[in-house]
């Protein structure tokens, strides 16, 4: 179970870095729009495709998150418990986001799948086909939702084979220290 595990979070950390990669791609066509408007010039469209892509690094930088134990977790009765105990609120943890990005990912496909059939496109100057933007989006929720799902099975395995330490490893909780 570790090599799957530690495959998901290298995975999850190239990703994080495109998504990263893609947030400054958007800030320098923004900067580089902002100095074109003071010589009279524009790309136009630079918020749009800002929105895009905080869309899909928002998607893809969730799994990093997840798999680098970032998320926020309330955890004052976890703290006060023993190993047994922080596992068993880990699992539940990891299983209520195993189950509620599986549900964001299959209510997002109809979204995708509408606006192929229309054609859609945004009701803006660049007249973007939303399926490019849409598709990347959900790609995202998708990968999200298998990572989740990976780390629940991983959470299952180790919690079926009393490796209570191991749970702690690939989902408990991180401290500020760490």
């Amino acid at each position: 179970m570790h090599p799957i595990l530690s495959l998901l979070r290298q995975t999850n950390e190239r990703l994080a870095v495109a998504a990263g990669g893609l947030l400054l791609l958007s800030v320098c066509v923004t900067l580089f729009d902002l100095v074109a408007r003071q010589l009279g010039m524009s790309l136009g469209g630079t918020d749009e495709l800002s929105g895009y892509a905080m869309a899909i690094a928002t998607g893809w930088g969730v799994c990093y998150a997840l798999t680098m134990q970032a998320h926020v977790r309330i955890d004052l009765l976890r703290a006060r418990s023993g190993p047994r105990l922080q596992s068993w609120f880990d699992l539940i943890a990891i299983l209520s986001v195993a189950v509620v990005s599986l549900a964001v990912a299959y209510r997002a496909w109809p979204v995708l799948s509408k606006t192929i059939k229309s054609g859609a496109t945004a009701n803006t100057t660049l007249e973007t086909p939303l399926w490019i933007p849409q598709t990347l989006w959900l790609a995202g929720w998708v990968w999200f939702a298998v990572s989740a799902v990976l780390l629940s099975l991983g959470a299952l395995w180790f919690l079926a084979t009393s490796q209570h330490n191991n749970i702690d490893e690939f989902i408990g909780l991180r401290g500020e220290e760490e």
